[in-house]
């Protein structure tokens, strides 16, 4: 990992870019942070589109470091500025060809978009997390927050050094992924816009039940994807405090 920019945000908070090999992130950190005061640390999930969502992001990570927390993201595979996929271009044509035409997203096409993302993006998620947890500074546990909510998904199962996650519901779900949710045990905080545009509500709903955790929470409010209410995002801090510190 090598950092390449470095600066402090009006309210102190250290924003430092790093690529890891190809893959570019952000790292947030609050001015406390230290060898000897390690802070816990949140990854935080996107679309896809770094410099695309940074406004969103930067927002996000703020909220995490008032909290005590750090905050990273990483691209996604075949996003921003990273190489492209054919195969995930064509599944992604044939999902926007079925939503115009007001034609349910066959199974094959959710497979063939989310399926490749999380087979290459959670072994990446994982080398970030093996990264920035060898800094003096940044410490455990880690949480997951934000989608593609399959993604989350897989990190829950397969990564233990995540202890806590919020997932934002708001994309396609493969079916076999609602399988390996019954796998999930740790805390669960599940954050969904009931009009959310883009979103299946009802694979979302599925989704929830299969978790196998024995806490989860479903905070459901009314409006589209962008319209998540901002107390949304105080129940989801309170969260993180519960099961990070």
């Amino acid at each position: 990992m090598h950092f390449t920019s470095e600066r402090r945000l009006d309210d102190g908070v250290l924003e430092r870019e790093f690529t890891l090999g190809d893959i570019p992130g952000i790292l947030w950190t609050p001015e406390a942070a230290s060898a000897s005061a390690p802070v816990p640390l949140i990854l935080m999930g996107h679309p896809g589109g770094l410099r695309r969502m940074y406004p969103r992001l930067v927002g996000r990570a703020r909220h995490c470091v008032a909290g005590g927390f750090a905050a990273t993201t990483v691209e996604l595979p075949w996003s921003g500025d990273r190489p492209g996929s054919d195969a995930a271009d064509q599944a992604r044509a044939d999902m926007r060809r079925a939503l115009e035409a007001g034609e349910p997203v066959g199974d094959d096409i959710v497979d063939r978009l989310i399926l490749p993302l999380v087979d290459q993006a959670v072994p990446e998620c994982q080398a970030t997390l093996d990264a920035l947890l060898a800094l003096p500074e940044v410490g455990g546990p880690v949480g997951f927050s934000g989608g593609v909510i399959s993604i989350g998904v897989r990190l829950a199962v397969v990564e233990p050094r995540i202890a806590a996650a919020g997932l934002f519901a708001g994309s396609f779900v493969p079916r076999s992924i609602i399988e390996e949710a019954r796998q999930v045990t740790i805390p669960l905080h599940v954050l969904l816009q009931w009009d959310d545009e883009g979103n299946d509500r009802q694979a979302a709903l599925d989704l929830f039940d299969a978790f196998g955790s024995k806490e989860k929470t479903l905070n459901a409010n009314m409006g589209g994807h962008t319209g998540v209410p901002h107390y949304a995002g105080d129940a989801a801090a309170q969260f993180f405090a519960r099961h990070l510190k």
